[in-house]
């Protein structure tokens, strides 16, 4: 882990092109913006957690009955 010390209005520079910028230090809280190209996502550690955690579930479900949806297509054309 690279462990870095900024200053508010200070920031850094990962791989060409996404920055992250110290932008307000309050108590024990500090506030950043983040510059990223729109391909780029974006989230909070625990947000990802649950969208990480809902992709292996959603994966490992089992389809209930794909030999339906297999007739509606054959019939359809």
């Amino acid at each position: 882990m690279l462990i870095l010390a900024r200053k508010v209005g200070e920031a850094i520079t990962i791989a060409n092109d996404i920055t992250i910028k110290v932008l307000e230090v309050k108590g024990g809280q500090v506030k950043i913006g983040i510059d990223a190209p729109p391909d780029i996502s974006i989230h909070r550690n625990e947000v990802y957690k649950k969208i990480m955690a809902e992709n292996k579930r959603a994966a490992e479900e089992t389809p209930q009955d794909l030999e339906a949806l297999t007739d509606v297509f054959i019939n359809k054309y």
